[in-house]
């Protein structure tokens, strides 16, 4: 997939990125002033939970919780770059996951693990798992003991089937099972995770298999096709702490390409046993549907030409609660939608948690101001409740939920005050700073959502690249930034040694 450099061309290059980081998060240190260290724990339990609440099994999908720190100073903690990459030059870049240890990074047939705290290039891995073919459908989501699973296809072509599921160590890099399975249904697969269990759609139905073992617990055909739905399939699954499956309907009637002959469902299903608990029909009309939420139910629908337009919340019966309305784009949130990967509910900035679902407004420029705000959508009543302002030339983007708070970037588009991850509490309304930090030119864009992951595991805010895109011109090198970590400065050992 790509080749190492020699061993005095190497050496060279690591000098040079050593002195140009260390620049940076000198750079970084100075931003903001800061008195103790930074430290980030998890907290025995989520906020507004029973400090008795029973501890995560490690076959529980992991929801991490971080602690208020103490001081908020933010350091360069990682970056994985390339300068071969020619003109015009594209590879894929499926997934991003972190333990206390590793940034795991895929790239097309390969997933690679790098150790936190270096500057990493090709050949710097501290492991590499190549599969047969190209890596064509991911979760986002690991277990407790820091796992995840992959779809590939067998062969090297890109028209070969997606048609083998694998489980790995994200820690050693090991294959813990794969399975082939047999697509049908001209759809392409998902993969999702929930407690002890990795469930695969395919368009003609869905299988799940247990974590450990990796042995098929069930397998369920699509409904195939009947008078009032038309022929249906199992187009995508979302996990964590329920199984969701969403199922597409077309309309014998309708061309099979409009969105106006098809129909969505959604059931939830017994992890275990495969078994229907229940099914919620969405009204005709809309073009798409993804799940930020598997429990409590919530979806996202749109029923007009561009983004969202409703947040569906759904009850543990799957009858509609509260219905959220988007105010034609005043409020926005992304999900995941690439042709390539079947991620329906990969819903980065509709964060649910605390019994609301938070949404960003559209940004506004008031006096050459930009500024947005936050809220948070009560999924009862479908009520607004905390609005969290972003102030003036700064944009508020949710990144994840920690417990009780919701985790956010506040940026700043003045090129003076840093960028910092925040916490916003629903309960009280309050901010509370995480972390400080600037970024290099190189690596602004990484605040983008829609072309790159952002998570915060064990105290550290990681950015990474869904493609990697080559120079514009031929002239000289280029550094391409594909994944980028802020961590508190005490915790700093970038580079130490190297």
């Amino acid at each position: 997939m790509y080749t190492q450099s020699t061993l005095a061309a190497d050496q060279q290059r690591r000098k040079r990125r050593r002195t140009l980081f260390a620049a940076l998060a000198a750079v970084l240190a100075v931003v903001v002033s800061g008195g103790a260290w930074l430290l980030w724990d998890r907290d025995p339990a989520p906020q507004g939970r029973a400090s008795a609440a029973a501890a995560p099994s490690r076959l529980d999908v992991r929801e991490t919780v971080e602690k208020q720190p103490r001081n908020t100073t933010g350091a360069m903690a990682f970056r994985f770059s390339l300068d071969d990459m020619s003109p015009g030059e594209r590879r894929a870049m499926p997934g991003m996951w972190a333990t206390d240890r590793i940034l795991a990074k895929g790239i097309n047939r390969t997933l690679v693990g790098f150790r936190i705290g270096a500057d990493a290039a090709p050949g710097d891995e501290r492991w590499k798992l190549q599969f047969a073919g190209p890596i064509c459908g991911y979760t986002r989501h690991t277990t407790v003991e820091n796992r995840t699973a992959v779809l590939f296809r067998a062969g090297n072509d890109d028209n070969d089937p997606c048609d083998h599921v694998a489980f790995v160590d994200l820690d050693d890099g090991r294959k813990v099972w794969e399975h082939p399975f047999t697509p049908t249904g001209g759809a392409t697969p998902s993969v999702t995770l929930t407690r002890a269990t990795v469930a695969v759609t395919w368009g003609g139905g869905s299988q799940a298999y247990d974590m450990d073992a990796g042995r098929r617990l069930w397998r369920t055909e699509a409904a195939g096709a009947t008078e009032a739905a038309g022929t249906c399939q199992d187009y995508g699954a979302a996990g964590v702490r329920a199984l969701l499956v969403l199922v597409s309907c077309f309309r014998k009637e309708a061309s099979a390409t409009s969105w106006e002959g098809t129909t969505y469902q959604v059931r939830k299903v017994a992890p275990r046993t495969g078994r229907t608990l229940w099914t919620y029909a969405v009204a005709s009309g809309v073009r798409e549907v993804k799940v930020p939420s598997s429990e409590p139910a919530v979806l996202a629908v749109a029923a007009g030409e561009t983004g969202f337009t409703e947040l569906l919340s759904l009850d543990d019966h799957g009858k509609n609660r509260a219905t959220i309305r988007l105010e034609s784009g005043q409020y926005l949130g992304e999900c995941t939608d690439a042709l390539d990967y079947r991620l329906v509910d990969d819903c980065p900035t509709i964060p649910v948690g605390a019994g609301q679902a938070f949404l960003r407004s559209k940004e506004y420029d008031e006096g050459g101001h930009s500024s947005n705000w936050i809220i948070g959508f009560d999924l009862a009543t479908g009520k607004t409740v905390k609005k969290f302002d972003s102030g003036p030339n700064q944009l508020l983007h949710p990144v994840q939920m920690s417990g009780g708070r919701l985790l956010a970037l506040r940026e700043s588009s003045d090129r003076i005050s840093p960028t910092a991850l925040v916490g916003l509490d629903p309960r009280t309304g309050t901010e509370t700073p995480y972390l400080y930090f600037g970024l290099p030119p190189e690596a602004e864009t990484f605040t983008l959502t829609e072309s790159n992951d952002i998570l915060v595991h064990d105290g550290r805010l990681f950015f990474g690249a869904k493609e990697a895109v080559g120079p514009s011109t031929k002239d000289g090198k280029a550094w391409i930034w594909l994944a980028l970590g802020i961590e508190s400065a005490a915790e700093r050992t970038a580079f130490a040694g190297r």
